[in-house]
């Protein structure tokens, strides 16, 4: 049962008789019929990733290229001013506190 369901419930006819308001049923997964094997039977929340994942919008090939390229000029940007914070306190060390 997905978390809509649960915040609203869904009226019945035994509610509105005044038996109360009655939550409906989650559809469950059928095992598929003349196979056999692991993948036949799959739990519920692996359909529901499944399910999921349908939905995502992936990222275009030029997109995907475009990110991928911007996250190595960063990276080497980040590093090349880490070495030289490094190079300069290796410098202050060596020439400040070693003498």
């Amino acid at each position: 049962m997905n978390r809509s369901l649960r915040r609203h419930p869904v009226a019945t006819k035994q509610a509105k008789r005044g038996g109360g308001v009655t939550m409906p049923r989650a559809p469950r997964a059928a095992p598929a019929k003349g196979k056999r094997g692991i993948l036949s039977w799959r739990p519920r929340w692996v359909m529901d990733i499944i399910s999921e994942l349908r939905k995502v919008v992936w990222p275009s090939r030029p997109d995907t290229m475009h990110l991928t390229v911007v996250v190595l000029i960063v990276s080497v940007i980040i590093g090349l001013f880490l070495g030289g914070v490094d190079l300069g306190f290796a410098w202050l060390v060596e020439h400040i506190l070693l003498r």
